[in-house]
């Protein structure tokens, strides 16, 4: 900073010591004026370079940068360097920049970067192909003016990205999408877009394998059942020291057949593309038919089942038959792993605008590690245990496909060795408030 001064104010040492000599010889007055006039030439000296910066900076070049004297000269020389850094930095960004756009390029799926307000700032070439975009046309603007399908428009308003979209492509109805955004950034979004055709293609091809065998295995599953129970209805026809073979195929055959029947359900719910015919469902006569058909399941073991209307006077809009499947697979689970003189309590109430059905029991629990996968087909936290109470491993598969289709999720809570709680919550624009509330009764009965 010394030097600063120093440098800035040394034309005027010069002029102070003429001044001085003038004083004198010459008088106060024109050293003064001489004073005057070496101050009017420093300044027109730094306006001067002032000036030549000022033209300098409204179109900068490398190989033309300003020369200036005393402390200009190293305020010219610190600028060229800043700018040459400067230069330095923005080619390396611009050459990192580049690789990532190369580099996203080469990817297989599509990638379309979104700005705070949904519009497109940059693409690669194959989301130009599957999307139908052209960066050079259509950066800029608003991805929903360009994919133009109610399902995507539906997606990108709701806000909620933690499942993928899989819809057709708008281009080529042979060809699935599937489409995912992923926030980051201040509020900018990555649109990924990966072709699933080949996956949908097996997918169906699995699902078509499932139904065909499940249904030919039908048929002689019902004749084999059959000719059993008309062999157990004759008296004599079976002798006693074959009975236990004999009840042992009655056994496995109608555990074949449920397996059969829940795979079947399980096929038709994976394959069917049109929404369910909804009404407007009676919760309460639908819960005493669930609980009656769990009364008959629980024959024997003497296990309590209750019903308990919270919000009785809220009834459900959906497909009844779904429903009665989803509601009774939930009891169905609950009374297979609940030990004999448990509780099953069934549970209908409003939560923050949205409806939920839940059953909670007194059995056995589930292990934490389990719970993310018990949604899966045929997963099984004890195996030994499934075979004996008779499960397929296909009923909550069916629930969750059920719930989807109704926008429906599945909360599961449970501690081991306390029991568990699957509740089924249904969304606020599903909930039919009746014109009179009932009593809250709770109802149960005991086997």
């Amino acid at each position: 900073m010394q030097d600063f001064w120093w440098r800035t104010t040394w034309p005027l040492l010069p002029a102070t010591i003429l001044c001085l000599i003038l004083w004198p010889t010459a008088g106060a007055v024109t050293a003064l004026l001489t004073f005057c006039l070496s101050l009017c030439a420093l300044l027109t000296l730094h306006l001067f370079n002032l000036r030549k910066l000022l033209i300098w900076m409204k179109k900068p070049d490398l190989n033309n940068i300003p020369e200036g004297n005393g402390v200009w000269d190293d305020t010219f020389a610190n600028l060229y360097q800043e700018l040459r850094q400067h230069s330095r930095s923005e080619t390396q960004l611009m050459t990192a920049l580049e690789r990532l756009q190369q580099a996203a390029g080469a990817l297989p799926d599509g990638v379309v970067v979104l700005n705070e307000t949904d519009q497109i700032a940059w693409c690669n070439p194959t989301a130009e192909r599957q999307l139908g975009l052209n960066l050079t046309q259509d950066a800029g603007q608003p991805i929903s003016y360009l994919v133009r399908q109610t399902e995507f428009s539906a997606y990108l308003s709701a806000q909620n990205y933690s499942e993928p979209l899989a819809l057709k492509s708008a281009r080529n109805p042979d060809i699935s999408l599937e489409l995912q955004l992923v926030p980051f950034g201040e509020n900018q979004k990555l649109l990924i877009c990966r072709d699933i055709t080949h996956l949908e293609k097996i997918e169906t091809m699995r699902r078509d394998f499932v139904a065909n065998v499940s249904h030919e295995l039908r048929t002689p599953l019902t004749v084999v059942g059959g000719f059993l129970e008309t062999l157990n209805d004759i008296e004599g026809a079976v002798p006693e020291n074959l009975r236990h073979y004999f009840d042992l195929m009655q056994d496995q055959t109608g555990r074949m057949r449920n397996l059969v029947e829940d795979l079947l359900t399980l096929s038709q719910l994976e394959s069917s593309q049109s929404l369910p015919q909804e009404t407007t469902i009676d919760i309460q006569a639908l819960l005493a038919t669930v609980q009656a058909e769990g009364q008959n399941l629980s024959a024997g073991r003497r296990q309590q089942v209750l019903i308990e209307y919270i919000d009785s006077s809220v009834n459900l809009r959906g497909n009844q038959d779904e429903l009665h499947s989803a509601f009774g697979n939930l009891v169905n689970n609950a009374i297979r792993y609940t030990p004999e003189g448990g509780e099953i309590r069934l549970r209908w109430q409003l939560r923050d605008k949205e409806a939920v059905f839940s059953v909670q029991d007194t059995g056995i629990g589930i292990e934490p590690q389990h719970i993310a996968r018990l949604t899966e087909r045929f997963y099984r936290v004890d195996r030994s245990r499934s075979r004996e109470t008779g499960g397929t491993g296909l009923g909550l598969s069916i629930v969750k496909h059920i719930l989807t289709r109704h926008q429906a999720r599945l909360e599961i809570q449970s501690e081991f060795g306390k029991g568990s709680t699957f509740s089924a919550v249904f969304p606020a624009e599903r909930v039919v408030h009746t014109a009179t509330e009932a009593p809250a009764p709770v109802a149960s009965l005991t086997r």
